[in-house]
């Protein structure tokens, strides 16, 4: 009896009756070589054919040192060629990906008056077209600026929330408008320098 092309290609993978998972199963299955461990019986059972290069393998270039990133940021910051410059900010309990002269709008209300100035301290991420600086959570407050001008407070639009049941004489209806800013971010400033 044959075995079911699934079984023979998946033979490490498919447990079919008493055959155990780690058995190898179709043709030459019965010619299992004493290897010793586990990694032998499962190398034996990959199949011969590797392909020409995998992400671990080839020409790669080398990695540079993180110094020497470093020092390449420094270069772009100082000589200020890295285009317009983006930050993911943690504002109102949500995340923010923002560049310069972007508005947010945050469905909540801010005590802040029309026209004041905020700085977003709460900064994940900033990059630019060739680098992007990660923070663990955080980036530094002398690292990155990133700057909001409150632009306009308005209410939402109203939301009819309706609950019916059918033949029950039940019916309720509620309205539900909610405050809501509108913020402007004026800039986004990175440090001259990284340490």
């Amino acid at each position: 009896m044959a075995a079911s092309p699934l079984t023979v290609t998946l033979g490490r993978l498919v447990s079919a009756g008493s055959r155990s998972i780690l058995r190898p199963s179709g043709p030459g299955a019965g010619e299992t070589r004493d290897m010793g461990g586990r990694e032998d019986a499962e190398r034996a059972l990959l199949p011969a054919v590797s392909p020409r290069m995998c992400l671990g393998e080839g020409d790669w270039p080398p990695l540079p040192s993180p110094t020497e990133v470093v020092r390449r940021v420094n270069e772009l910051i100082a000589t200020g060629q890295y285009g317009r410059l983006f930050a993911v900010v943690h504002f109102a309990s949500r995340q923010w990906k923002v560049t310069s002269e972007d508005l947010i709008l945050i469905g909540n209300e801010l005590d802040l008056a029309c026209g004041d100035r905020i700085r977003l301290e709460k900064v994940l991420l900033v990059g630019a077209d060739n680098f992007t600086l990660l923070g663990k959570p955080l980036l530094g407050k002398d690292l990155v600026r990133v700057e909001a001008t409150v632009i306009e407070k308005t209410e939402s639009w109203p939301r009819i929330i309706m609950r019916f049941r059918k033949r029950k004489n039940f019916k309720k209806k509620r309205i539900v408008v909610t405050p809501q800013t509108v913020l402007r971010i004026n800039s986004i400033e990175i440090a001259p320098c990284l340490s």
